[in-house]
């Protein structure tokens, strides 16, 4: 918050990247450059080492929210918006801890595996809409699935076969 430039582009990348906050009237705004390349979300969004992080930081009385905004050229069509609402919590013990626990997030594999196919590959990527009978554009999504036009166009789509289940669990 002193002023002072984003480092150029050949800058090493790091995990926290490069950040610059300013005061827009009573909004705290965070800027991030020089991310690694990684993952917005756990489920398989990644984000390349071109990606930005702008972040807002607003408080009202006892409610601060916070707004990401990610922009990546590499893997997001449009700028993906997350927020979130914290309350104040007023603790007469200053405990302000819990519990956690790990837990596997798929059961019965080892930590360290994570499944990856090559492009056009992937024998999972129309089980989805082979389950529901939608069409496979639509399970997709993109930012054109979120807009009132998207109707008219599915009009013209169809679902895949649908799909056969074999005696896994699903």
């Amino acid at each position: 918050m002193d002023g002072r430039p984003h480092p150029p582009e050949y800058a090493a990348h790091t995990w926290m990247g490069f950040s610059t906050g300013k005061w827009e009237g009573n909004i705290l705004t965070v800027y991030t450059t020089h991310l690694k390349q990684g993952w917005d979300r756990r489920n398989g969004v990644p984000s390349s080492d071109k990606a930005t992080l702008t972040e807002h930081f607003i408080r009202h009385g006892s409610q601060l929210t916070h707004v990401a905004v990610v922009t990546d050229p590499v893997y997001l069509a449009e700028p993906l918006v997350k927020t979130q609402v914290y309350n104040l919590a007023v603790s007469s013990d200053g405990n302000w801890l819990w519990p956690c626990e790990y837990v596997e997030e798929l059961p019965g594999t080892p930590r360290s595996l994570v499944h990856s196919y090559m492009p056009g590959q992937n024998p999972f990527l129309t089980e989805f809409a082979g389950k529901y009978q939608i069409p496979v554009e639509a399970a997709l999504g993109g930012p054109e699935t979120m807009y009132p036009e998207f109707r008219d166009k599915m009009k013209g789509l169809k679902p895949p076969p649908k799909a056969v289940q074999s005696g896994a669990v699903r």
